[in-house]
C-alpha cells in the first residue's frame, strides 16, 4: 500500500517529521528504490530504519522487515503506526484471532511494512502465501546474525539466504550496526548479496563519552556514577545472572528505581521489567547481555559495563543504546584484572577450535582496547577499520591524558620484526624474537638468526604488547583475523620505517587510570528551558500512558528540546519542529501548544 506520488524527502518531512536525510541515507533509499540490493553498515542511533522503511512507502507493495526480537518488531511498529504508516508484526506474541487479522491484511494489500522473525517467514506455508502477495522489498535487520564471525550469531539467519534465489525481482536491503571486514563478507556469501552495493557509514557516535575505570569496591563506583545522575536513564550489564541480582539489590536499597532482567528470569517478568524501562517508569535495567537487540529507547543517558564484554562489537553495540537521540550520553567501564582471565575460561570451553580462535582474537582485541594509552575513540573507530584524524577530547584518555614519549625506534624495531618473520606470526612470537625467547620453535624456524632476534631486549614483554597495541590503534598493522591473528604491515608503515615520520607514544600503564568524573550533574547540557522541557515531559509521559505506549513513541527527548528552545506556538512553527509529522501534529499538536503557549504568556 505505497503512499502514492510521494517523493522520499515528502515522506521523510510529512510522516517521519524531519527536514532532512543524514549522510548516506538518501543514496540508500534511491538505491532500494530502483530495485538494487544493499548492504548498510551504519552505528545504533544512525538512522537505518528509514532506509528501508521509507522505499516501502514509495515501492508498491509491502515490505517484509525480518527482525530477531518480539520486542523490537513490537517497538518499531509502535512508532510507525503513530507516525500513520499501515504497519504491522506477525510472531508468537499473537493469539489466534491477532493472527488471523494480520494474515488477511496481508492479503488484502492493506499493509505498508509487515514485521516477521526469520524462521517464520521461512517456513513453507508463509513462503507461499508471499509468491500471491506484491512485494516491495525485503529488510534483512541485525543482519551480523548471519556470520559465525558476528557478536550474535543465530542460526535461523541462515536459511534467509534463500530469498535470493526465491524472489530473484525484489530487493534485499541487509542492515546491521557492526560489522568487520570478514563479518560483511560471510553476511553477502551468506545471504547471496555479492552484487549488493555496500554502505559504510562512520561508526564514530561522537555524542557518546568513553570511560574505563580500574575496579576498585565497584558497587560504590556504580552508586557514584548512577547518583550523580539522578532522573536519567541508563543500562547496566552484568556479566552473570548472579551479579545481575546482586548489583540490582543494591541499587533498590538505596533506593534507585531498578529492575533485574536475565534470561533465568520468566519470560513475564522480563517483559514487566522491559516495558518499565520503556515506560520510564523505572530508572535503570540491570542485565546480562540478554537484553540486547531490540532496545529502541532513545532517551537512554548512559550505559555502564560491569564487567569486561567478550568482544568489542559487544561493547559497541551496547554502548550505542546510550544517546540514540543524538543527546550527550555516557559508556562507562569498570574494568578489572579478573575480567580477562574468566572471560577465556569460557572461551576454552567451547570445542570448536575455529569458533574458540574467533572468540580469543576478540577478547584479545577487547583487553587492547581497555588498555589502550591512545584516544579511546580512535582505537574504536580503527577497530572497524575507520581512521580518525584528531583525537575525540571526549574519553578518559583524552581529558586526562597518559605519559608520552618518542617511540620511534622502538616501533621501527617492532614492524622491522614483523617484517623480517615474513608477516606471517602474531603478537606473541614477534615479542619473543625482539626479545631473544631461548625457545625451540624460534631455532626451528631459523629465527634466531634473524637481524631483529634480540634487539629489544631492553624493553619488558609487557612494554612491547604495548607498543604493539598502539601500533594496531594508530593503524601501522593490522591483525588478520582470518588467518590465525598474524600481524601484517600497512601502507601507513612504511614512512616511519624509511625515517621520514616519527611516532609519540603513551608510556605504558601497569593500571587503567581513572578518567575524571564529569562535573555535568545532568549530561544533557542544550540551550532550551528545563522548566518547560519538565512540564513537556510530564505531559508526553501522562499522554503516553494513557495510550499504552512507551513515551518516545510519542515524541523524543530531542523533540522536546527543540520544542523547550523555539517555543512554537503555532502549528505551522509546531510542524517545523524535528520529529513532529502530520499525524502527529493532529494527535498531540494541540495539547503541547497548549503548554507552550500558557508558558510563554507567563513569562514574558
Amino acid at each position: 500500500m505505497a503512499i502514492a506520488s510521494t517523493t522520499p524527502e515528502e515522506i521523510l518531512r510529512k510522516i517521519f517529521g524531519f527536514s532532512h536525510f543524514r549522510a548516506s541515507q538518501k543514496t540508500i533509499i534511491d538505491s532500494v528504490i530502483n530495485g538494487e540490493d544493499n548492504l548498510v553498515i551504519m552505528p545504533t542511533g544512525g538512522g537505518k530504519s528509514l532506509c528501508y522503511q521509507i522505499p516501502a512507502l514509495v515501492r508498491s507493495g509491502v515490505g517484509i522487515v525480518v527482525s530477531p526480537l518480539i520486542s523490537l518488531m513490537e517497538d518499531q511498529v509502535n512508532a510507525l503506526q503513530s507516525n500513520g504508516v499501515a504497519a504491522a508484526y506477525y510472531n508468537s506474541s499473537l493469539d489466534s484471532q491477532g493472527a488471523r487479522k494480520v494474515l488477511a491484511q496481508l492479503h488484502q494489500q492493506e499493509l505498508d511494512l509487515l514485521y516477521v522473525a526469520p524462521e517464520r517467514l521461512m517456513s513453507p506455508s508463509f513462503l507461499e502465501r508471499l509468491q500471491e502477495i506484491p512485494l516491495a522489498l525485503f529488510a534483512i535487520d541485525e543482519a551480523h546474525c548471519v556470520s559465525q564471525w558476528g557478536h550474535d550469531f543465530r542460526p535461523e539467519y541462515i536459511q534467509l539466504g534463500q530469498l535470493r534465489s526465491l524472489f530473484p525481482e525484489i530487493p534485499v536491503i541487509a542492515l546491521t550496526a557492526t560489522a568487520d571486514a570478514q563479518t560483511r563478507a560471510d553476511i553477502r556469501q551468506r545471504l547471496s548479496l555479492q552484487k549488493a552495493k555496500l554502505h559504510i557509514a562512520s561508526f564514530d557516535r561522537p555524542n557518546i563519552r568513553y570511560t574505563i575505570v580500574e575496579k576498585h569496591k565497584p558497587q560504590n563506583q556504580l552508586l557514584e556514577f548512577i547518583s550523580a545522575r539522578a532522573q536519567e536513564a541508563g543500562i547496566v550489564y552484568c556479566m552473570s545472572r548472579k551479579r545481575v541480582e546482586e548489583v540490582c539489590a543494591r541499587l533498590q536499597k538505596e533506593g534507585i528505581a531498578a529492575r533485574a532482567y536475565h534470561a533465568g528470569l520468566p519470560t513475564t517478568e522480563r517483559q514487566k521489567a522491559q516495558a518499565a524501562f520503556q515506560r520510564d517508569d523505572i530508572q535503570i535495567i540491570v542485565a546480562t547481555i540478554a537484553f540486547g537487540m531490540g532496545i529502541d529507547k532513545p532517551n537512554v543517558r548512559f550505559v555502564v559495563h560491569y564487567e569486561l564484554p567478550k568482544h568489542i562489537e559487544n561493547y559497541y553495540q551496547e554502548t550505542g543504546r546510550a544517546g540514540r537521540d543524538g543527546l550527550p550520553s555516557e559508556a562507562l567501564l569498570l574494568y578489572g584484572t579478573g575480567d580477562i582471565p574468566q572471560l577465556r575460561s569460557l572461551i576454552e570451553r567451547n570445542e570448536n577450535p575455529t569458533q574458540k580462535r574467533i572468540e580469543l582474537h576478540k577478547l584479545n582485541a577487547m583487553a587492547a582496547f581497555s588498555e589502550a594509552q591512545t584516544c579511546r575513540r580512535k582505537v574504536l573507530l580503527n577497530y572497524f577499520g575507520e581512521q580518525l584524524e584528531q583525537a575525540c577530547n571526549n574519553c578518559d584518555i583524552c581529558l586526562n591524558p597518559p605519559l608520552t614519549y618518542d617511540a620511534t625506534e622502538d616501533c621501527r624495531k617492532a614492524l622491522s620484526c614483523v617484517f623480517r618473520v615474513g608477516q606471517n606470526y602474531g603478537v606473541g612470537h614477534v615479542i619473543d624474537v625482539l626479545r631473544a625467547a631461548d625457545k625451540q620453535r624460534i631455532k626451528d624456524l631459523g629465527h634466531h638468526r634473524l637481524s631483529t632476534y634480540g634487539i629489544g631486549k631492553h624493553l619488558s614483554q609487557e612494554a612491547w604488547a604495548s607498543i604493539i597495541r598502539q601500533l594496531l590503534h594508530h593503524g601501522l598493522l593490522i591483525q588478520d583475523l582470518a588467518n590465525y591473528s598474524v600481524l601484517r604491515l600497512t601502507d601507513l608503515a612504511r614512512p616511519l620505517l624509511r625515517g621520514e615520520t616519527t611516532l609519540i607514544l603513551a608510556q605504558p600503564r601497569t593500571k587503567p587510570v581513572t578518567g575524571k568524573k564529569s562535573k555535568q550533574k545532568n549530561a544533557v547540557n542544550l540551550p532550551h528551558d528545563t522548566g518547560l522541557f519538565e512540564q513537556l515531559r510530564k505531559l508526553r509521559k501522562r499522554l503516553a500512558d494513557e495510550a499504552g505506549l512507551p513515551p518516545f513513541v510519542i515524541f523524543s527527548d530531542a523533540s522536546l528540546m527543540e520544542m523547550a528552545a523555539q517555543l512554537p506556538t503555532s502549528t505551522s512553527a509546531f510542524l517545523a519542529i524535528n520529529g513532529v509529522g502530520q499525524r502527529k501534529l493532529a494527535q498531540y499538536g494541540e495539547e503541547f501548544l497548549q503548554v507552550i503557549t500558557n508558558f510563554t504568556q507567563k513569562n514574558t
